[in-house]
């Protein structure tokens, strides 16, 4: 029993080192994750959140956006509220929003949109790219670096099929060319015997 006593102890103890410190952190029990209860604290950022983090509570903050990838390792995730805060619904928000389709759908339908004024109260998951807004850099700067890539190859190709389309034209008139010129030559044999 000591040693059981010790580590739950321990546990506790790295379950609470790794909680935010705007947060209220509570274990689910041993290996079962962690309760974590960030709402109501005027955050204007998402916390760094354990791994094991099972309920997330975010409702009710200064939250407008939540960077890309911040939300990725949250693999055990089950709960998460993440309304009442004043989203900021533009080409930003996208990552949210595509994390909570994939995670928790049902918190998707909570969220409103406080600006920008055209999607005012606007449910986040009714929003369509065009009213998401046009970032200079939505797509990630791989892409960018395939979209050229495949744009010279297309343009390469095509170049290749013209060249290829004028030798074919260029060697039809050639072996039009040898053939008349076997048949003048065939015709001049012909004509001196």
């Amino acid at each position: 029993t000591v040693v059981g006593f010790v580590i739950s102890l321990l546990f506790h103890m790295t379950q609470t080192e790794v909680c935010p410190p705007s947060c209220n952190c509570k274990s689910l029990g041993e290996m079962k994750g962690l309760h974590i209860d960030c709402s109501s604290r005027q955050l204007t950022e998402v916390p760094a959140l354990p791994v094991n983090t099972k309920r997330l509570y975010l409702q009710n903050n200064s939250l407008t956006s939540v960077p890309p990838g911040a939300l990725d390792s949250l693999h055990s995730l089950e709960e998460v509220k993440i309304f009442d805060n004043p989203w900021n619904c533009d080409c930003h928000i996208l990552y949210l929003k595509l994390w909570l389709e994939d995670v928790s759908a049902p918190s998707l339908a909570n969220i409103r949109c406080a600006t920008p004024a055209p999607v005012r109260m606007k449910p986040l998951r009714q929003l369509t790219g065009n009213e998401l807004g046009i970032c200079k850099r939505l797509l990630p700067i791989k892409c960018l670096e395939f979209f050229w890539r495949d744009l010279i190859l297309i343009a390469g190709a095509i170049i290749a099929l013209i060249l290829v389309a004028w030798a074919l034209k260029f060697s039809k008139k050639l072996v039009c060319q040898i053939n008349l010129s076997q048949c003048d030559s065939r015709g001049w044999l012909l004509g001196r015997h």
